[in-house]
């Protein structure tokens, strides 16, 4: 008999990626504050870098897509031991890179990368065995992920690789993948919410500005990845913004506020929004910071999006109700102003550490609440 822990993806991965967004904040902010060094071959902030995008966000997508790739293909999930050791192997990706500073040279780079490998293998089988066209190319920014998590290791150990290239590509190849799923999940959720409300008032179908937009925000971001001076980018990158701003508006947003867990998803695409428009405008003028629009883009668009799919997907695979309570309200309300405090900081000099520490302090208390109320839910049986 599987525990229900190891019975579908996001229970272990959901647990894992609320853990480690707190911890991993907490301890870089404790580093930053007492000047402290890590074990880690990378110095504290490459590590804080890394262990967002490469550790915490690659738990959360592989909760996702373990769950999703069933109900995609109809097969089986992935489960008990299979699925014990996939989380095994991210959970020593951790204490890896973590220690990295202490282990011989290349243990540490092929235990961390691997994980993403192995994921992006394992989706990419259950999709072919099923012949699943429709999403036969989800795997290939979690693919990416992995190329750009070895470029940051590769950098890290003195491999003459393009500054910086690891941990953008990263970034871009995340937010490509919020994209593509958003845009897929929020409309359809929002339909049928309003649908069942008898609402005459329903998201656009996807058309031509949908796949405008996607095409502009995707080459945009892959083109800051490998140029990030270049101001053509930059140009591209603010259309983009445009763009995809009149998809959200498409999507009927304004008319969910009645529905937090739903809301959420819309604040977290408009996070997307104003991350590609900042961006695309700190590429143009030196009066926004890139700092704003990078963590505009972690803070903002993949905190937010993590939250709000998390929780969406604890609620209905557990068999509860799809409302957002006074607790998971909290979550949300933590994580935006986290996000605000975080984006705010860089236009603030005088108050920068106080801006920082508190966005930090209200990232952790998000992921920490996440962890008091879900846990119990993913530890135990699915109730209907």
């Amino acid at each position: 008999m599987v525990l229900p822990l190891w019975a579908l993806g996001f229970r272990p991965f959901f647990l894992a990626a609320a853990a480690w967004a707190a911890l991993a904040l907490l301890l870089w902010i404790i580093a930053l504050q007492s000047g402290a060094s890590l074990p880690s071959r990378f110095d504290p902030l490459s590590w804080h870098i890394h262990e967002m995008l490469f550790g915490f966000v690659p738990a959360a997508i592989a909760g996702f897509l373990l769950t999703a790739i069933p109900t995609w293909t109809g097969r089986p999930p992935i489960r008990g031991h299979f699925l014990a050791g996939l989380a095994g192997i991210w959970l020593l990706g951790r204490f890896a890179v973590l220690l990295s500073g202490k282990l011989p040279i290349w243990i540490s780079e092929i235990i961390d990368v691997s994980f993403l490998f192995f994921l992006s293998a394992v989706a990419a089988c259950e999709i072919a065995i099923s012949r699943n066209r429709r999403n036969i190319a989800i795997p290939l920014p979690v693919l990416v992920l992995g190329v750009a998590n070895l470029l940051m290791h590769l950098e890290a150990a003195g491999v003459a690789v393009p500054a910086g290239l690891g941990w953008r590509l990263g970034l871009a190849a995340i937010t490509v993948l919020i994209s593509v799923i958003g845009g897929r999940i929020i409309p359809a959720f929002t339909r049928n919410w309003l649908g069942s409300r008898n609402s005459q008032a329903l998201p656009a179908p996807h058309g031509l500005v949908d796949s405008v937009g996607m095409g502009l925000l995707h080459g945009g971001l892959i083109g800051w990845a490998l140029v990030p001076d270049s101001e053509p980018i930059g140009i591209l990158l603010i259309l983009a913004a445009i763009v995809n701003f009149l998809r959200l508006l498409r999507w009927k947003g304004a008319r969910t506020l009645a529905e937090p867990l739903l809301a959420i998803l819309h604040i977290g695409f408009l996070w997307l929004v104003s991350s590609a428009a900042l961006l695309g405008a700190s590429m143009l003028t030196d009066n926004i910071p890139l700092s704003a629009a990078i963590h505009a883009m972690t803070a903002g668009t993949i905190g937010t999006t993590v939250l709000a799919v998390m929780t969406r997907v604890s609620l209905g695979h557990t068999g509860r109700a799809l409302h957002a309570d006074q607790a998971t309200s909290l979550i949300y309300i933590l994580v935006t102003a986290a996000g605000v405090a975080r984006v705010f900081a860089p236009f603030e000099p005088a108050h920068y550490t106080a801006l920082l520490e508190i966005s930090a302090a209200l990232w952790i208390g998000a992921f920490a609440a996440f962890g008091i109320r879900y846990a119990p839910l993913l530890f135990s049986s699915r109730i209907k």
